[in-house]
């Protein structure tokens, strides 16, 4: 899959996830919830991602906000912070690896995670891997050989 595939892919999947259960109510913002593994080296959205999500009629201070949950290159920190995603109301939560997307299942069974690149062997004994589609997880697998 080439990139702008892929991020207008996982764009569409985050805005179409909260619809899924309501409409969107009008003048209504949006809210993603991103757990980071570390921030430190940027923001973890390209261009082309907010492009998409601009197309889609969504724009940042105006209609979305994205709340992040910064691990600091610390995984232990992802449960308290897909915890803290939760508290603060997000529609949907970005899980962009395994370990992000594990704690983001275990901090909500309502909210939508959309995840951007998981192992299965890692999740062979997880939820996330049980069944397709998986309760409110969509996102993208990657599958290796051993």
């Amino acid at each position: 899959m080439d990139r702008r595939a892929f991020i207008t892919m996982v764009g569409g999947s985050i805005l179409a996830a909260p619809s899924v259960g309501e409409a969107q109510q009008p003048g209504k913002i949006a809210r993603i919830g991103y757990l980071a593994g570390n921030l430190a080296g940027g923001p973890p959205f390209s261009e082309a991602f907010r492009q998409g999500l601009r197309d889609l009629g969504y724009v940042e201070g105006r209609n979305l906000v994205i709340e992040y949950g910064d691990a600091e290159g610390k995984a232990e920190r992802f449960p308290a912070l897909a915890a803290e995603l939760v508290a603060r109301k997000v529609d949907v939560i970005l899980a962009p690896g395994t370990e992000h997307a594990l704690a983001a299942k275990q901090a909500t069974k309502t909210i939508p995670i959309v995840f951007a690149d998981i192992s299965i062997p890692r999740l062979a004994d997880s939820s996330l891997a049980s069944r397709a589609p998986v309760g409110i997880s969509r996102g993208c697998l990657t599958f290796s050989q051993s």
